[in-house]
């Protein structure tokens, strides 16, 4: 059997250990991989800007990786980073059940993150990858900083507008 392959219901993907129980099977069955929570609040706080983008687009040259956020023209890919699953060195709390396997897992995700990133500068592309625990006005505001660097004349308005940055006028709006 190849490796991806279902090898049942009991058994889980080939050579990932059995579901502990019913409950967690239905939990990691669950988990969505795109259009999740922090990657909707990125792209709406994006597009009140006026930003326009593609969504779950593939990285070029690597068809099974995809980026949550491209601008194609602007050579920019943005990575909304799910805190268990990109091992985020201020949140993660491994699982203690398989744990050994679970820890070689979530670093396989983190050299997957580090090749798709070496990956796209090589090609020319601006990789970007922020948290999901990031407030949303910062993650835009480093969106429209990379878009800036890259050359995009509606992000070099915004970044520059009154000296003030869209970080702090993301945090104003999001403390009223």
């Amino acid at each position: 059997m190849a490796v991806g392959q279902r090898t049942g219901d009991t058994a889980g993907w080939a050579g990932a250990p059995p579901p502990r129980d019913a409950n967690a099977r239905r939990v990691m069955l669950a988990q969505r991989s795109v259009n999740t929570q922090p990657e909707l609040a990125l792209r709406r706080g994006l597009h009140s800007l006026g930003f326009r983008y593609r969504v779950n687009h593939p990285v070029p040259g690597k068809r099974r990786r995809r980026a949550d956020v491209s601008f194609v023209r602007w050579r920019t890919a943005v990575f909304v980073q799910g805190c268990f699953w990109h091992a985020c060195p201020e949140h993660l709390h491994m699982p203690k059940h398989n744990a050994e396997w679970w820890w070689n897992k979530l670093q396989n995700n983190v050299r997957s993150d580090e090749d798709t990133d070496a990956h796209l500068v090589r090609l020319g592309w601006l990789p970007l990858r922020v948290w999901e625990h990031e407030a949303v006005g910062t993650a835009v505001a480093k969106v429209v900083e990379a878009l800036a660097h890259q050359g995009h004349p509606r992000a070099r308005g915004i970044h520059t507008r009154s000296g003030r940055s869209v970080t702090e006028d993301e945090q104003v709006a999001e403390e009223r």
